[in-house]
């Protein structure tokens, strides 16, 4: 079996990649394996919509009332912003290491393996956190149908849920190791699926709120568009974060760049596309279920502090009625189906970090029968795994608090790409309109959006009731665990810096700038 090749022309973006000094240089992935199609749905399985807003849209309610959607559309702008830069590098560098490769590029090694750190820490825990929640609601979904409750409570048993969580975890590192087409073909069925349950259940929604029979019908109004209605910064803020950690995941378009048919465009318009796709959906949803439930804590109220933790659940009874254990079903499928194709950029990021001499030349490995990064992948899913079981013995609170720490790692590694692409485009900033806006202006907004948020999650985590309200020696946990991840970045890179020092001279991936 050979490796497929691309039938694009060699243009200048492609000739880049193959340059061999100091340079960009394929790393035998599966070339021209994935179109535009497969690029969007793969973003959109990653982000996990019916799993991320189930979890997200409470606790925004509880910071920002009825303007959810302007949180939305607030967090959506920075996202946009980031993934014009995202386009503008990918088009002239594209490689599977992304904001890994670009910062280096751009700012040389140092910053470089940071920005990869960053990826590749944030996206190995989630991958963990995604195998736990599919674990919840596969034991919910099972209590729905057998109609006893009790069965959902077995997911609590430690036991048995991490049991559960690596059989999911191993189910996905299996697909994630075969090739791109067999995981564009199982998504192309659960976003599928996810999204027509969505648009089913905020449809339903809607219908209910105009035939009188919403829990608390609240009308619509321009003004929950309005960002500057919120009450305080605090509470901006606070649904700010959580309005980015729900975007997040669309990048993973650009790590399969090298994967991607037309590999210098076809990643940045997915990825744009993919955001735009999800806004309108989120916003949709949003609206509906305001219009339907309100925002207060009765017993449906989306401020019901004891259905915040899953809010489609509890919300799908009354709106779908016999229909509603679809709802189970979209999310469960949501989680599982991005627990797999979050495995796509961790595993890529490693590759390149391996091919470029940036780590042991073990992660360089392909599969000689899938061309995919096995070694990476396997890596990937082993520590995953590791971190969710010992986590899930030690304490609940320090593995959900990690996870709210992650929201740090996002903003710490979009904006070190996105300031990437404003440095690396220096020199064309002004050579025209469209350079100037997309090389210049978005990144930059973008990237000083995600830089404020991260040094005000940093700052604001260090209360100790922030998160679960742990606290080690008076600092939030969350802040803990989030200084623990990027100082173990720092200490992992000096140490390859030792045993690995011609990366880190430059000589393997070269600075460089646009001409």
């Amino acid at each position: 079996m050979t490796r497929p090749q691309s039938n694009a022309p060699l243009t200048e973006a492609t000739a880049a990649v193959d340059a061999p000094e100091g340079g960009l240089s394929r790393k035998g992935l599966s070339a021209g394996s994935v179109g535009l199609i497969g690029a969007i749905v793969i973003g959109i399985s990653c982000i996990a919509p019916a799993y991320t807003l189930t979890a997200a849209l409470g606790p925004t309610v509880s910071a920002v009332g009825v303007q959810v959607p302007a949180i939305i559309l607030v967090g959506f702008i920075p996202m946009l912003l980031v993934a014009f830069g995202y386009r503008e590098l990918n088009k002239r560098m594209p490689d599977s290491g992304t904001s890994f490769t670009w910062a280096t590029r751009a700012f040389g090694p140092w910053i470089g393996w940071m920005a990869g750190w960053g990826l590749v820490a944030a996206t190995i825990l989630v991958l963990s956190n995604l195998a736990g929640i599919a674990v919840d609601f596969l034991f919910l979904l099972i209590s729905q149908l057998a109609g006893n409750p009790e069965i959902a409570d077995i997911a609590a048993n430690p036991f048995v849920n991490v049991v559960v969580c690596l059989l999911f975890m191993l189910g996905a590192t299996l697909i994630s190791y075969r090739d791109m087409k067999t995981t564009q073909k199982l998504q192309y069925w659960l976003v599928g699926f996810q999204v027509a349950v969505l648009l089913l259940f905020s449809i339903a929604a809607l219908v209910e709120v105009a035939n009188g029979n919403a829990f608390d019908a609240t009308a619509i109004d321009l003004s929950w568009f309005n960002p500057f209605a919120v009450e305080s910064f605090s509470s901006f803020a606070a649904g700010l974060s959580l309005s980015i950690f729900i975007f997040w995941g669309w990048d993973v378009t650009l790590t399969m760049n090298e994967e991607t048919r037309g590999s210098e465009k076809t990643p940045g318009r997915a990825a744009t596309i993919t955001v735009v796709v999800i806004v309108v959906l989120y916003l949709l949803i949003a609206v509906s279920l305001i219009a339907y439930a309100g925002v207060g804590g009765g017993e449906f109220g989306l401020g019901n502090p004891d259905i915040q933790d899953n809010v489609f659940f509890h919300l799908a009874g009354p709106i779908l009625g016999p229909l509603a254990v679809l709802v189970s079903i979209a999310v469960l499928t949501s989680s599982a189906s991005s627990l797999q194709s979050t495995f796509v950029s961790p595993a890529r990021t490693l590759l390149a970090m391996g091919h470029y001499g940036a780590l042991p030349e073990q992660f360089a490995r392909v599969s000689p029968r899938f061309f995919t990064p096995g070694y990476a992948t396997i890596v990937s899913a082993v520590v995953a795994s590791v971190f969710y079981a010992v986590m899930r013995f030690v304490s609940e609170n320090v593995l959900w608090d990690t996870i709210t720490a992650l929201g740090m790692m996002i903003c710490f590694y979009y904006g070190i790409t996105a300031f990437a692409a404003v440095w690396f485009f220096r020199r064309v900033w002004f050579r025209s309109v469209r350079n100037f806006v997309f090389t210049l202006l978005s990144p930059l907004v973008g990237g000083v959006i995600l830089g404020v948020l991260f040094f005000t999650t940093l700052i604001d985590s260090m209360d100790p009731e922030y998160g679960s309200g742990s606290h080690v020696f008076g600092l939030g946990l969350v802040f803990v665990l989030g200084m623990v991840v990027l100082l173990t970045g720092v200490a992992i890179m000096i140490w390859q810096a030792i045993r690995r020092p011609a990366f880190f001279r430059g000589e393997m991936l070269s600075r460089a700038s646009a001409e």
